[in-house]
């Protein structure tokens, strides 16, 4: 019968949680946090369509029901929930709208308003090159592929 010594490693090591929440252990130091943070009218769009799939899913009855667990106004999740009505696109851009270092968000959900109630998706597009920030919001050939 052979013995063998324990051997010890010792080395910087950071667990990964990927998308799905599985973890994994990783060798060297964890990577940097981002920085800055997302801009809201992301976090909104973001929001809507989490919100409109609870509803498809029968998680919620209605908007007025997510109003009531939200704590919040049917009004205010008409507005969100109008993002909705945006060219997929301009849904796109913003959500990929890079994150704020200092200073105000580049687009708010203010702007938005106007160009969700807007219904062609051409008179869209224009509204939102206006107020789009140059070289803030890519281009819909701008952004990263699909995965």
């Amino acid at each position: 019968m052979t013995t063998t010594a324990p051997v010890t490693v010792t080395g910087r090591v950071h667990v990964r949680v990927g998308r799905s929440g599985a973890r994994s252990l990783r060798a060297g130091p964890p990577p940097a946090p981002p920085v800055g943070r997302v801009p809201r009218a992301a976090r909104l769009m973001a929001l809507a369509i989490k919100l409109d799939g609870l509803i498809a899913q029968g998680a919620v009855e209605s908007q007025a029901e997510l109003a009531e667990i939200g704590l919040v106004t049917r009004a205010r999740v008409t507005q969100i929930m109008n993002l909705l009505s945006l060219a997929p696109d301009i849904q796109e851009a913003l959500l990929f709208l890079p994150r704020v270092v200092e200073g105000r968000d580049p687009v708010t959900e203010r702007d938005l308003r106007p160009i969700a109630a807007e219904i062609e998706w051409g008179r869209q597009r224009a509204l939102w090159r206006r107020i789009r920030p140059a070289g803030h919001a890519p281009q819909p050939d701008q952004l990263p592929p699909a995965h």
